[in-house]
């Protein structure tokens, strides 16, 4: 693997490509550190530095907004929403293609994608116009804000709450969004990998160091003294996190291979067919969907709280609140059952058993043991149902699994620490890490080098590269690194002025 990682070097496309998508990565990780016009920066820092000493962050809805601003909410970045209004409109657009007969008709068509991939994008405007007044409007009254909890105690976030500032800070939010649209579609052509999925997983991984000096300070008090017992379950929580990424790894890749056996046919002197292949079935067929929508949907009601005027003060509404918004048993109990649901809602909606059903048989191919036509659906029903049921409930599980490691060391539930344990987060990094892995050992098996396993292929797609179109032009990727240089010597001048004076 060590050779792999080398040999990836030597090949100049991808040399260039990992070389792009670095540069947009740090661009990404800037736009979140800048702050919106109007917002008094120094509020925030002085509220954020007061959040690192406390291990009971994030976790629950606070934990689902990290994970797809990177922290932009929480610094009132101009990436404030992040990529989450593009990926509502894309599960918005998929679940419409499947319902809807004239755009399921358009996805088959010669350029329907480009034509569903543009009305995505115009409802990822409209939703970030609605999300980002809604932000602006919170921003005036930060106490009731769920992820900015206590802030109001450090001063007044935004000194001018005029009707000018809410338009200016839509706008910038709107912008902001657009922008990280479209760098996810330069790392998706001219990058390496997914670029939507890249730029999530680069926000997860952005707040992986703050969660690792919460542990420390959690396990190691700040006096120095080292209790015994605190060390091994500091071992035990780092030994538990490589079994579940192993375990998460192992599901993501587990599949049902169905034997296809394709009737023999000549045409000419030719033979085709004759020969068996196998349909892969997934286990985890819907992926991290039903994590997100069950998420999404338990974040509403606690907005909805925060929103209703004369609701928020309520004993019945605080309790209710705490419970769904701070990761409370009620949080986990019908996120539980929502993902379990949404499991079968996606497979049902995305899997079309009597669509593979009849391509097979127009092929000439069938299921041994199995009459083609309508049995094949329901044989393929039978078997996909069983997966999705051990694909839930090992969801269900991950999704449970921080609240349960922080019971077993101690740590309260929406502890930062945990949320790398389980989650949306650990499988949206171990899904993406996999996928750029494949597509870079493509690269390497064309270019007659050894992948990353010497024995076998990482199991998945491995023809996303090779459509796309070329690497970015090295004078442009010299740009772009000088660019950054330049803002780093800036932004570091900047902090060491603000230090000494």
């Amino acid at each position: 693997m060590i050779s792999a990682f080398t040999n990836t070097w030597k090949i100049p496309e991808l040399r260039d490509r990992i070389l792009f998508t670095l540069a947009l990565i740090v661009i990404i990780r800037l736009g979140v550190h800048i702050t919106i016009p109007g917002v008094d920066a120094t509020v925030i820092k002085a509220w954020l530095d007061s959040q690192t000493k406390d291990p009971a962050t994030g976790g629950g809805i606070s934990a689902l907004l990290t994970v797809f601003s990177g922290g932009g909410l929480q610094q009132a970045g101009i990436f404030a929403l992040g990529i989450m209004p593009y990926i509502s409109a894309s599960i918005m657009v998929q679940l419409m293609t499947a319902v809807v007969p004239k755009l399921s008709r358009l996805a088959r068509e010669d350029g329907g994608r480009q034509k569903i991939t543009q009305y995505t994008r115009y409802i990822t405007i409209g939703i970030a116009l609605v999300q980002g007044f809604f932000v602006a409007k919170s921003l005036t009254n930060p106490g009731n804000i769920p992820y900015m909890q206590g802030i109001e105690k450090f001063g007044n976030l935004v000194p001018d709450p005029s009707f000018t500032w809410i338009a200016l800070t839509v706008t910038t939010i709107v912008a902001g969004t657009v922008l990280l649209m479209w760098i996810g579609d330069q790392i998706t052509e001219k990058g390496i990998g997914n670029g939507t999925s890249i730029i999530i997983t680069v926000n997860i991984i952005s707040a992986l160091p703050g969660a690792l000096i919460q542990a420390w300070k959690y396990f190691i008090p700040s006096d120095g003294t080292v209790n015994a017992f605190n060390a091994m379950w500091m071992v035990v929580m780092i030994a538990l996190l490589l079994v579940v990424i192993a375990a998460t790894i192992a599901i993501t890749q587990a599949q049902r291979r169905i034997a296809v056996q394709y009737a023999k046919r000549v045409v000419g002197r030719k033979q085709f067919g004759g020969q068996t292949q196998y349909l892969p079935l997934k286990v985890n067929y819907a992926g991290v969907m039903p994590i997100i929508f069950a998420s999404a949907v338990l974040s509403l009601p606690p907005l909805m709280l925060q929103w209703i005027p004369g609701v928020s003060g309520q004993p019945w509404a605080v309790k209710l609140y705490g419970q769904l918004s701070q990761g409370g048993i009620w949080f986990y109990i019908l996120g539980g059952i929502g993902i379990f649901l949404f499991s079968y809602f996606w497979v049902a909606m995305m899997f079309q058993p009597s669509q593979i059903a009849e391509d097979l048989k127009r092929n000439g191919g069938y299921i041994p043991g199995v009459r083609p036509g309508k049995p094949t659906a329901d044989f393929l029903d039978f078997t996909m149902t069983r997966l999705t049921f051990a694909g839930a409930f090992f969801m269900v599980a991950i999704f449970v699994l921080p609240v349960l490691t922080g019971k077993l060391v101690g740590l309260p539930p929406g502890s930062l620490v945990l949320q790398f344990f389980g989650g949306t987060s650990l499988l949206i990094m171990v899904g993406v890490v996999l996928d750029v892995m494949r597509q870079v050992e493509t690269q390497l098996l064309q270019k007659h080098y050894d992948g990353f396993l010497r024995k076998g292929k990482l199991k998945g797609r491995y023809d996303r590269l090779s459509q796309t179109s070329g690497a970015a032009p090295r004078s442009a990727i010299l740009y772009l690194w000088v660019v950054i240089a330049v803002l780093i010597v800036i932004g570091i001048t900047a902090y060491i002025y603000n230090t000494t004076h």
